[in-house]
Order: C-alpha cells, then sequence, then structure tokens
C-alpha cells in the first residue's frame, strides 16, 4: 500500500468532518433517549425502535466514512467499519429487547412484548426490518470478502432473522393476508422475507460450523432456525413446505447426533486424526 500523504490525510480529514459531527450527534441523542427511557419506562418499546432508527444512521454515516476513506486514500478504514459493526448490534439489541431473541418459539411465549409497540401498523414494521437489513448488507459490502470478521456476520444476520420474525403480530396475519387488507402487501414482502432470512441463517450456521468453529452449539442454532421456518409454514397452512423442512431438520438432527456418537467414541476419534495426518 502507498504511503498516505499528509495533505491526501488533511483532505480526507477535512471531507468526512461534516459525517463526524453527524455521528457524535447521533451518539448524543442515544444517551438522551436512553435516559428518557429510565424515566418513562411505559413507553420504552417505542423509544427503543427511535434508537434502533438512530443506530441504523450512525452505522450508514460510519460506512460512508470508509467509503470516502476508500475513494481518497486507496485504504478502507477499518475503524469506522467496526463502530459501524457494533452500531448494528446495537440496533439488534435495541429490536432484541423490544420483541425477544427467541428462535424457534410459539408466539405466545413473546406475544405480550409486542404490545408495546401495537401502534406500529405492519407497513412500518416492514420498513425497519428491510432498513437494518440493507444497513447489514451495505457493511458487510464495505468489509468485502478477505475479511477476519467474516464467520461474525452468521451471528449478527441469524439474529436479525429472528427480531425480523418476532416483530411481526402473527396473531393479524390471516387478516393481514387478505387481499382486501391495506397491510397486504407490507405483510406478504415481510412473511416471504422472514421464510428467505431464516433458511439462510439455517444453512450460515450449518456451514460455519462445517467450515469454521466445528462448534456443536453452532449446529444446533442451524436447526433451530429450520424448525423456526417450519413453524412460519405450518402457522400459514403451508403444509408440503412445512414437511420438507421437518424432513431436513430430522437429517440435519441426524448428523449432528452421529457427530456427537463420533466425538465420543476413541477409536472413531483416532481414525479421524490417520485421516487428517
Amino acid at each position: 500500500m502507498a504511503k498516505i500523504s499528509n495533505a491526501e490525510r488533511y483532505f480526507y480529514i477535512k471531507r468526512i468532518t461534516a459525517y463526524r459531527e453527524a455521528i457524535e450527534a447521533i451518539l448524543e441523542r442515544e444517551k438522551t433517549i436512553l435516559t428518557e427511557i429510565q424515566g418513562d419506562p411505559e413507553n420504552a418499546a417505542v423509544k427503543r425502535l427511535a434508537l434502533v432508527d438512530e443506530m441504523l444512521d450512525l452505522a450508514s454515516h460510519y460506512i460512508i466514512v470508509s467509503t470516502i476513506s476508500q475513494s481518497m486514500l486507496k485504504t478502507k478504514n477499518e475503524e469506522a467499519l467496526n463502530d459501524g459493526r457494533k452500531a448494528l448490534y446495537k440496533g439488534i439489541i435495541y429490536l432484541e429487547e423490544t420483541v425477544s431473541n427467541l428462535v424457534d418459539a410459539p408466539f405466545s411465549e413473546y406475544e405480550d412484548k409486542l404490545a408495546g409497540i401495537e401502534s406500529m401498523d405492519a407497513a412500518r414494521r416492514y420498513l425497519l426490518i428491510r432498513k437494518l437489513g440493507l444497513g447489514i448488507d451495505l457493511l458487510e459490502n464495505a468489509y468485502g470478502d478477505n475479511t477476519k470478521w467474516r464467520w461474525s456476520f452468521v451471528d449478527l444476520e441469524g439474529r436479525y432473522a429472528a427480531v425480523a420474525k418476532n416483530i411481526l403480530d402473527l396473531r393479524k396475519v390471516v387478516v393481514n393476508t387478505d387481499p382486501r387488507s391495506p397491510f397486504y402487501e407490507p405483510t406478504i414482502y415481510h412473511l416471504r422475507l422472514v421464510k428467505q432470512l431464516l433458511g439462510q441463517a439455517a444453512a450460515r450456521y450449518r456451514q460455519m460450523y462445517e467450515l469454521s468453529t466445528h462448534r456443536i452449539d453452532d449446529f444446533r442454532m442451524g436447526i433451530h432456525f429450520l424448525d423456526a421456518l417450519r413453524r412460519i409454514h405450518a402457522l400459514l397452512g403451508e403444509r408440503e413446505e412445512a414437511e420438507q423442512i421437518k424432513k431436513k431438520s430430522d437429517i440435519w438432527s441426524a448428523k449432528l447426533e452421529a457427530d456427537l456418537k463420533k466425538r465420543s467414541d476413541p477409536l472413531l476419534k483416532r481414525q479421524d486424526a490417520k485421516v487428517v495426518s
């Protein structure tokens, strides 16, 4: 990498000054909203959603700072990207606190948490989830393929999939999927996105298990996401799709049990060691 001159650094800093000021302003607003939540717990859910929006704007500013660095200095600003990743995580955490982080669970287990955002209609919920997904995509693209954070995005994407599902008011799905409903389109698109995200999260956790961590918990998490997807299909009366996912989950579970058995069998572990060597 070519050395960055003082002049190049000066013009870069001058170019990003407005974005740095905007970042500081967002961080100050975050502190203010958190203080308001402590003083007004009854409206905490709505205020946390405001925090989600703030964190998405914060992440976008950090991504812009790195993009400018890439353009002017021919190098990514890793510090800005890491701050952007942290901002997205905070946004997801605020959403988890609002709608829960449960992956495979009946709606009744987290239904009460959605009472605080009952005034938020289906279209606004879908828009927020789409905005969060766009932020994650932009950050991953900004990091590029060859990054040490590659596998950390599996967790980020999985948690995103869970909140995308949990923010849906499943009590109103039947009404909102009636073509006469004013929320027909956002509900249909939201459900389609949730199915896609749950399937992708399952595949990504399985991939991470096979290619990187070899941690049983990662494989189990992949199965949990499959089971969550099956639950959505069943809720919608999509019996064939639900049965296909169940079969896939059963196959993965059998594979998991076989791997657990192999790890606990000394003879099989020695045979694996010989193959590796």
